[in-house]
């Protein structure tokens, strides 16, 4: 008896760390998209509720009857590493105009259940016709059209909204184009990653929307040494869940002292170890892996990607120079096209190689490896863990 209570515990103990990867890398977690996901979140949801509220102060969601989880990830910071994505053929971030009609179509989504696309087009012209500060929405024009598609589809993306009957691409040929919805208003405000609510900002011609993100529990003016204690925690577990590699400098004093007394050094490794993540603490900084790349939605190296190809190799040239000027790895790039004319069509031609490394750099600041200083990119520490080899073909 006694040995199959410790194989339970073990399994309940695996299942836990899984979730907790699977809801770190897909905060929003869908039964018709991962229903095995899904079901594995919705059996351990009170102990992942708890988990994630100790370490983090992140608030878990669970909608069983809409089937849906959802982990409420809140920064202190920005994080523009992150920008939401057409769902279309080009994958482009979002443009400022794109965001905006989000907002609106979210916004306008909540007055039915049930709604087509022409009648959402038609409150979007009305709300932005109702506010100065936001441009007017022409749906005439093909442009308009096409941001006002992108926003629905992210919205179809993440459940928000299903098209009943007809498809929203549709929309892109003509503003007459038929198409019902059905929309889920509770997911629609789950979307929103905020702990204070918009409708709680003071009402002024152009709010602060930095408010949005203000959290009532770490005190404000004079917090207590309490408060103190639990934003440094938490402060300290977001990050080292949320960015590839977390560098001492980076931190503030106060999580510095934290990650340096007994009680957070326990508090690091035992979240890391009940996460089912290895904990590497250098000299330099924090690193938590994943051997399973459950707990990210970017993995590097990774060959599907040439982006991320390229940047392996110019990060190879980085780590062996130490920095590099922009126009160097440009040259770096362009060679590696040369040597591979069959190898990133997309850019095989002129510019292509500019293109190549601004890509590139991309993904090495946005993973850490790499940081630009007065004009030169410069090798971070975390870049020492990579190595080029290569191999002669059979």
């Amino acid at each position: 008896m006694s040995r199959l209570a410790n194989q339970l515990a073990q399994a309940e103990k695996e299942e836990l760390a899984r979730a907790i990867r699977l809801l770190l890398g897909r905060p929003l977690i869908s039964l018709q998209t991962d229903p095995d996901g899904f079901d594995l979140v919705r059996r351990r949801h009170s102990t992942l509720a708890r988990w994630f509220d100790y370490y983090c102060g992140w608030r878990l969601f669970m909608e069983p009857r809409q089937g849906y989880a959802r982990l409420v990830k809140v920064r202190a910071d920005a994080d523009p590493s992150r920008p939401a994505r057409r769902r279309r053929s080009t994958k482009a971030p979002f443009d400022r105009r794109r965001y905006t009609l989000l907002c609106l179509v979210a916004a306008e989504a909540l007055a039915a259940p049930v709604t087509t696309i022409g009648m959402l087009a038609q409150r979007v012209v009305q709300a932005a016709g109702a506010d100065d500060q936001i441009p007017a929405f022409d749906p005439v024009r093909g442009d308009e059209r096409a941001a006002f598609v992108d926003a629905l589809k992210l919205l179809e993306h993440h459940g928000a909204v299903t098209a009943v009957d007809g498809t929203t691409d549709a929309y892109l040929d003509s503003a007459e184009a038929k198409v019902l919805y059905r929309v889920d208003t509770t997911r629609v405000m789950r979307l929103l990653s905020a702990p204070v609510a918009p409708s709680r900002l003071p009402e002024t011609d152009w709010p602060d929307l930095s408010e949005l993100a203000v959290e009532r529990r770490y005190g404000t003016d004079e917090p207590t040494e309490t408060q103190r204690n639990l934003w440094a925690r938490h402060s300290l577990l977001r990050k080292l869940l949320d960015d590839p590699v977390v560098y001492r400098a980076d931190l503030s004093q106060a999580e510095t002292a934290y990650a340096g007394s007994l009680t957070g050094r326990q508090i690091l490794r035992r979240a890391a170890e009940e996460a089912g993540l290895e904990l590497e603490e250098r000299a330099e900084g924090y690193l938590l892996v994943d051997a399973e790349a459950l707990a990210t939605d970017s993995k590097f190296p990774d060959d599907g990607s040439h982006a991320k190809v390229a940047a392996l190799l110019l990060l190879d040239r980085l780590v062996k120079d130490g920095e590099a000027s922009r126009a160097t790895l440009e040259d770096e790039a362009a060679r590696l096209l040369q040597r591979r004319p069959r190898w990133a069509m997309a850019y095989q031609s002129d510019g292509g190689a500019g293109r190549l490394a601004v890509d590139a750099l991309a993904v090495l600041h946005g993973f850490g490896l790499a940081r630009t200083r007065d004009g030169l990119v410069h090798a971070m520490p975390a870049a020492h863990r990579y190595s080029v080899r290569e191999e002669e073909s059979p």
